[in-house]
């Protein structure tokens, strides 16, 4: 089987299967790693860091990393099919100037003594390209500050442990004006507002060349804390995330397990060439605002082979609210999602709400989305402005299972202190003004629903600026049973009943294709069409 080295770092590797299945394969395959340098290579790179020179393993996953590596070492890596077939190709991994012991700067690990000081000097002490070293351990933090240039790496067992008291995390101001009177500095955000917040467990902060890798985790601790209580006051500052980058450049994460979040789990701010590589994020089912991974106002972001499943949004794509859009425009733009695995949690991968400044190229590819509550799910309102377009957002080779509503696309969504009045609500149309945002072409393909309750599509555009073009093609949705399937409300507006088994609703499009989407299930209600200027749905079948 033909594969690729999706990422390479000091002491790891992240490897992508070119296979056609869904997040996994339906075989396992065998992976063997071996270095093939030469003695003095070996004698240099042996250490307890690094004890291993050759393993095997088996893995179905089409994206799958090979950790404790050594440093500027040659390996051979083989894939080998069940049919015997291998495929092997050669690497080098990154070299490293040094490697620091968190231990030696004074961490316990004893998940008791406060070892923020110590793993702080490591970091301030690594030189570029250096390597800070978190073995296996409980280590108790609060913030710690990452800089460019260098490698945090969590080694299997270790966990990053966030300190539950707040009165002890640092606020990160939302705004400061420049001492030029003329210009701001924008270092924190909350919910697509430049507000104060408290600094997350890990923080970049205009840095950049930085991998966080490893089998290790890093717990936000947010279950044993008072964050989730009240979650919606402020007190002191907004909640923090849990990793945190902003202004950054060439940022890149392997491995690790994030847990536990105060609130959006991950979340890269204005920063470009971004990598999130084999990640798993869990959050309870219940906790509020714990989205898993939330670009925002970034460019050229990969995430593959990542498992989510939280509390809210597994993904969310955004791009600011208006004050930013107006102040500090930053579009995101070029984000590929492969091969992850999504679950629970309202949306699997959304856009918006928080869009003022627009988003484009969104490809969205061999995922599996189990049991969320939307698959697609497009929010926007009136108010993101004339800066919010959205287009080029493509969905293709998906499973869905257990997905209650997989497409929907909301422009009435009713977030924020205005969200239930007449401007944001009324469904009659709205002059057309900088304050009115705009879809483009949406596009779903070979695609497989399971377990559709409410409806399979719901796109309702705004009557002064309808969807542009919706396509959705070569689609197999199967409802759930009449008699267990659930109602609900699809997209989140005033003065929509939740609904069952409706197959498609679709109001203030342009344009409308529905091509080789087959609908089955009992008493699935026929397509509900309203102001769509041309329809092509001879291509829905009901079963």
């Amino acid at each position: 089987m033909e594969f690729r080295f999706a990422a390479v770092f000091n002491r790891s590797l992240v490897v992508e299967l070119d296979s056609d299945t869904v997040y996994r394969l339906d075989e396992p395959v065998e992976v063997l790693i071996k270095e093939t340098g030469d003695s003095a290579k070996e004698r240099n790179h042996r250490s307890k860091a690094c004890p291993v020179t050759a393993r095997t393993f088996r893995t179905v996953k089409n994206v799958f990393s090979i950790d404790s590596l050594a440093p500027g070492t040659d390996y051979a890596v083989s894939v080998r099919e069940e049919n015997g077939e291998t495929v092997t190709k050669e690497i080098t991994t990154k070299p490293e100037s040094v490697l620091l012991d968190v231990r030696a700067f004074g961490a316990a690990g004893d998940g008791v003594k406060d070892d923020t000081a110590a793993i702080q000097a490591a970091i301030m002490a690594c030189p570029p390209g250096g390597t800070v070293w978190l073995p296996a351990g409980t280590w108790s933090v609060t913030p710690l500050f990452l800089k460019s240039r260098m490698t945090l790496w969590l080694d299997e067992g270790a966990v990053l442990l966030g300190n539950t008291d707040r009165t002890k995390y640092p606020v990160l101001p939302g705004m400061t004006r420049a001492t030029n009177e003329a210009e701001e500095y924008n270092l924190a955000s909350w919910e697509g507002n430049p507000l104060d917040a408290f600094a997350s467990l890990l923080t970049g902060i205009s840095v950049q060349e930085i991998d966080v890798i490893g089998a290790g985790t890093i717990d936000g601790n947010a279950q044993n804390a008072d964050w989730w209580v009240d979650h919606r006051t402020k007190r002191i500052a907004w909640r923090p995330n849990t990793v945190y980058f902003a202004y950054c450049r060439q940022i890149r994460m392997q491995g690790v397990t994030v847990r536990n979040s105060p609130s959006w789990t991950i979340h890269p701010y204005y920063s470009d060439d971004l990598g999130f590589y084999d990640l798993t994020i869990r959050n309870p089912s219940d906790s509020p605002n714990t989205d898993g991974l939330d670009p925002e106002s970034c460019e050229r972001v990969e995430i593959l082979g990542t498992l989510i499943s939280v509390g809210d949004d597994c993904m969310a794509i955004k791009s600011g609210k208006i004050y930013m859009s107006r102040v500090h425009l930053r579009p995101t733009r070029e984000i590929t999602v492969r091969n992850c695995r999504l679950e629970r949690g309202h949306g699997s991968v959304t856009i918006g709400s928080e869009i003022a400044s627009g988003v484009t190229d969104v490809h969205v590819s061999q995922c599996e989305f189990d049991g969320t509550d939307r698959g697609l799910r497009i929010k926007t309102r009136r108010g993101r402005g004339q800066t919010s377009a959205l287009n080029n957002i493509c969905f293709e080779n998906i499973r869905m299972n257990d997905v209650m509503m997989p497409f929907t696309l909301n422009m009435f969504y009713f977030c924020d202190p205005d969200g239930h009045t007449d401007y944001v609500q009324d469904q009659q149309p709205h002059p057309v003004d900088e304050m009115t945002p705009s879809i483009g072409r949406i596009e779903a393909k070979n695609i497989e629903c399971t377990g559709v309750h409410a409806s399979l599509v719901c796109a309702m555009g705004l009557p002064e600026s309808p969807i542009d073009e919706l396509v959705i093609e070569n689609i197999r949705a199967q409802f759930a049973p009449k008699a267990s399937r659930r109602t609900e409300r699809p997209v989140m507006m005033d003065n929509f009943d939740p609904v069952s088994g409706k197959s498609v609703i679709a109001r203030n499009v342009r344009r409308l294709v529905m091509k080789d989407v087959t609908i089955a299930g009992e008493d699935v209600a026929e397509p509900e069409i309203d102001g769509v200027e041309e329809a092509e749905t001879e291509g829905l079948i009901f079963e």
